[in-house]
């Protein structure tokens, strides 16, 4: 009996513990500017068509045609399909590709991905300014 009195008292000293102390101290912080990145670049909720957008869908065109070589002749169309801005120069794009030979079936892929140097855009025509953080739609290439 003694030990499930114990076990019942630690069990709502901790409870008491997460709810008084622990749960106050996580609110506070979310609340907080801790996690907040301050850019110029806004998230987006839909598709949208920029200057930035347009560089995120050549680099990641690059770095399909460098990740499939030489073995592979792919060609892509003059804009993706669709493209979203995540805010602080992050970017997924939704595009296609055609495999030389098989024009007629497009592989369609997406490409997460980021300008490195935030807000300083001096170099955001260069690659290695940018980094592919994913990348889907090659199997079976």
């Amino acid at each position: 009996m003694k030990k499930y009195l114990l076990l019942f008292v630690g069990l709502g000293a901790l409870i008491a513990f997460m709810r008084l102390v622990l749960l106050p101290l996580v609110l506070e912080v979310v609340a907080s500017d801790a996690f907040l990145v301050e850019s110029k670049d806004e998230a987006q909720t839909q598709s949208i068509s920029t200057p930035l957008t347009a560089l995120a869908f050549n680099h990641c065109n690059s770095y399909i045609k460098s990740e499939l070589g030489d073995k592979v002749d792919v060609s892509f169309p003059d804009k993706p399909l669709k493209a979203w801005g995540f805010g602080n120069y992050q970017y997924i794009i939704h595009s296609e590709f055609s495999v030389a030979g098989n024009a007629s079936n497009p592989k369609t892929y997406a490409c997460r991905i980021t300008y490195d140097n935030g807000d300083n855009q001096e170099g955001i025509a260069d690659p290695k300014n940018w980094t592919v953080d994913g990348l889907t739609g090659l199997d079976g290439l």
